[in-house]
């Protein structure tokens, strides 16, 4: 009789690596992808790299531009709600609006999904999210990457990153700072909420509540504290790209960590400073949540959270009011914040 030898044969998946799990996501979010296509941008998975035909989206002599960002702790929510379905939006949202900020229009989305062990459908709920916020920024999600690493994260962890590429004509990028002068008017566009900044301030003061995550909230109707706080970021694109090729805006900042008091001054000349009417918009119920209930200083509130502004635009006087009705019929409500003074 031979004696069968023996193995101590490892696969792949005894490692915790499940290729299985990951081909079959590619099946799930393919049609998220593909609803994404735009004119420059196949938005089809599978190839090694994206690419992108800027004379097929009608550029002449674009000057590109890259941002990448993530979602930061507000991941975390997601993760202990079980509520996956926006932070997509988010992640698209915290690339897009630095483009805009630059007067530059999203072509083209990559994102990095990691986790310790792939679920695919859990998975492909975030990613139909970063397909929604491709939709809603005009920008094709060209590819990404999924990584599937065991004793990285704990159990249930993922997080995300994102890249977007833009483009903008030779000669129309914001800031034109040496058009800027004092009297300049600072128009704030509305966010929905904190967007994606100050989530661990958020977390612990949602932690001295004492509330769950599935408690309704306090500050929004109808909604639980996790779904409010869920709200999605605001992408600006659609709406400023009109204003943009008006040239009806010097500059632009995307208000996100550091508020509007450190991101405001990165659009402007040194000789200019922004004198900000702290009471020219109704701050969001959220915020006046947070602080009352964290006890949180009125200038830790100004340098953590964006206060209901999620993107601020420098215009002419005369122009101010036009850029304001011009948001509204894109859907966004905006607001005379404050004005440029010399520093």
């Amino acid at each position: 009789m031979t004696d069968t030898p023996k193995t101590n044969g490892l696969t792949y998946r005894d490692a915790g690596v499940d290729i299985d799990e990951g081909e079959r996501l590619v099946d799930l979010i393919k049609p998220a992808a593909k609803s994404t296509a735009r004119p420059g941008a196949e938005a089809a998975l599978g190839g090694f790299a994206a690419v992108f035909d800027p004379k097929a989206a009608g550029f002449k002599d674009p000057i590109f531009l890259a941002t990448t960002d993530g979602v930061g702790t507000k991941l975390k929510i997601a993760i202990e709600s079980g509520r996956h379905e926006t932070v997509g939006i988010d992640l698209v949202a915290m690339c897009v609006n630095d483009l805009s900020a630059q007067g530059a229009e999203p072509l083209m989305f990559l994102d990095y999904y990691a986790t310790g062990k792939l679920n695919a459908d859990e998975a492909a709920m975030v990613v139909h999210g970063i397909a929604e916020g491709c939709r809603q920024a005009g920008a094709a999600l060209a590819g990404g990457e999924t990584a599937e690493m065991p004793g990285m994260y704990g159990k249930g962890d993922y997080d995300l990153a994102g890249f977007a590429i833009g483009a903008a004509e030779r000669g129309t990028l914001l800031p034109r700072v040496d058009e800027m002068r004092a009297g300049d008017v600072i128009v704030g566009v509305a966010s929905s909420g904190p967007h994606s900044n100050g989530y661990s301030l958020v977390r612990k003061v949602v932690e001295r509540s004492g509330l769950a995550w599935d408690a309704p909230a306090p500050f929004a109707r109808g909604k639980s504290l996790a779904e409010a706080l869920l709200t999605p970021t605001r992408i600006y694109a659609k709406a400023l790209k009109p204003i943009f090729e008006a040239k009806l805006a010097k500059g632009a900042a995307h208000i996100t960590g550091g508020g509007l008091v450190e991101n405001t001054p990165r659009a402007l000349p040194d000789h200019l400073e922004a004198a900000f009417d702290w009471n020219a918009w109704k701050r969001p119920a959220v915020f006046e949540w947070l602080q009352s209930t964290g006890g949180v200083p009125e200038a830790d509130m100004r340098r953590t959270f964006n206060l209901g502004i999620g993107m601020v635009l420098i215009a002419a006087p005369e122009n101010a009011d036009r850029v304001i009705a011009m948001l509204k019929d894109g859907g966004e409500q905006a607001f005379k914040i404050g004005v440029l003074k010399d520093a």
